[in-house]
């Protein structure tokens, strides 16, 4: 057996393990790069440890150490209430004003199943208090988390783009953050018609306890200390939901999120800055967030004491772990094999499609992140040849492997079924599951259409 193709297995397995166990897949990849490095393609520690991506690393770290400290110190809080009070009240606007935090949430920097950690018993809340489709406010919420996922300075974003860059790829930051949102919006709109959005226009605006949250239980809103964020990576859960369960933490104080505290308009301030100076300054987004946060520390120990421990380590861990091992299989010349297997196909088109719904389908029971970091390597020989659009089909590999987020397998959509009150858990199982499988069949032949066929880039 070719060392190529016992990479490639190896690869498989670590994707197995990582959605039956519950495994960490960045803690397997370690372990797969160790023996394969090793056994396989004769590697010392140097020549493993060459594909480690430092400057990942620091941009994980630093982000969700600025946003861990946000969520501390009630600022987060403040912008769900602030965003809740916009729309006065009214039960239509509701699902979207779930969709526009939860993306602006991911747009600044937080890890999406954070995000979604901190949106979804707050919406959840909602949809069982005024009488709205479960399955539509739990959607609205993933989807708009995926929708903000790739601006230039979010996580994904950073991720994606750092590896177009590592692979001399052509790449379009703005592209890649329009095409994910204007997928998500799209069928964010769908859901919201399909599932009884244009009957809650009847109801009319409904008052909003100014202290509690909207359903008036602040015991059901996400506690920012129980590191939901630092989520298993790989998704994997029962039908009870019982997996990522602490998402939903009690709360025995519920702090005041209407006021604006020192901290909280520091902490807000320090957001602003992070945007201009990646924006406008070209600053590293890692480094800058390390800076603001290491201020904010300084300045109020009490409000980020935990601070450090709620960075997403589980996300580091799998994000250096998987990207470590495509290393291994460059050094092998795993990639360039694989590439030309593809690209062998003979049909360039068909290839782009195979490889979207390998990226959806995988993803629906495991990691993103870790889909995408082997993936758009696995497709750089591929993209070489110059007969697709290597902006195109960044873009369409992406969005393929985050889109399907809303299966109950993965982390977002796990959260989502802990997070719902009130419901028939084992029901609302069942619809995430066919829902999630609907996005999996659909989503990846209509963005290969919309963004792989006219070949941008």
């Amino acid at each position: 057996m070719s060392p190529e193709l016992i990479s490639i297995l190896v690869l498989v397995v670590v994707f197995v393990i990582a959605t039956t166990r519950s495994v960490n897949m960045g803690a397997l990849a370690f372990a797969a790069a160790f023996a394969v490095g090793e056994l396989v393609a004769d590697l010392d520690a140097d020549g493993i440890f060459a594909g480690f991506p430092g400057d990942l690393f620091v941009v994980l770290v630093g982000v969700t150490y600025l946003f861990a400290i946000a969520r501390a110190n009630g600022t987060t809080d403040w912008l769900v209430h602030a965003s809740i009070r916009l729309v006065r009240g009214r039960v239509a606007l509701i699902p979207w004003v779930m969709f526009a935090i939860t993306g602006a949430l991911t747009a600044i920097g937080a890890v999406s199943p954070a995000a979604v950690a901190i949106v979804a018993p707050i919406a959840l809340s909602f949809a069982a208090r005024y009488g709205i489709s479960p399955l539509l406010m739990g959607a609205m919420v993933v989807h708009g988390a995926q929708g903000g996922g790739f601006s230039p300075i979010s996580i994904y974003g950073t991720i994606v783009n750092g590896i177009v860059e590592r692979e001399h790829l052509p790449g379009n930051e703005v592209f890649l953050f329009l095409a994910s949102l204007i997928v998500n919006l799209v069928i964010a709109g769908v859901m919201f018609v399909l599932f009884g959005g244009l009957k809650l226009w009847a109801q009319g605006a409904v008052p909003l306890d100014e202290s509690a949250g909207p359903a008036g239980a602040p015991d059901k809103r996400d506690a920012p200390d129980d590191g939901t964020d630092a989520a298993p990576s790989s998704g994997a859960v029962t039908s009870s939901g019982t997996g990522p369960a602490t998402a939903v933490a009690t709360r025995t104080e519920a702090p005041d999120t209407t006021r604006l505290t020192p901290a909280r308009i520091a902490t807000l301030t320090a957001l602003v800055a992070l945007v201009v100076a990646v924006l406008a300054f070209d600053l590293d987004a890692g480094l800058t967030s390390i800076t603001l946060a290491v201020i904010l520390s300084a300045a109020w120990p009490e409000d980020s004491r935990k601070a450090v421990g709620q960075i997403a380590w589980s996300t580091v861990l799998l994000i250096c772990g998987v990207l470590t091992y495509v290393g291994v299989l460059e050094e092998i010349g795993t990639i360039k094999w694989a590439g030309e297997g593809v690209g062998g196909i003979g049909v360039p088109l068909l290839a782009a499609v195979l490889l979207c719904y390998i990226g959806a389908i995988v993803s629906a029971f495991a990691s993103s992140v870790g889909i995408m970091g082997a993936l758009i390597p696995l497709a750089v020989p591929f993209l070489a040849q110059g007969e697709i659009g290597a902006v195109g089909m960044v873009a369409a590999l992406a969005v393929s492997a985050t889109v399907v987020d809303v299966s109950p397998f993965s982390t977002n959509g796990a959260l989502v079924l802990a997070a719902a009150p009130d419901v028939d858990r084992e029901r609302f199982f069942r619809q995430l599951m066919i829902y999630g499988g609907i996005v999996v069949a659909v989503v990846p032949a209509v963005v290969w259409l919309v963004l792989v066929v006219p070949g941008f880039g």
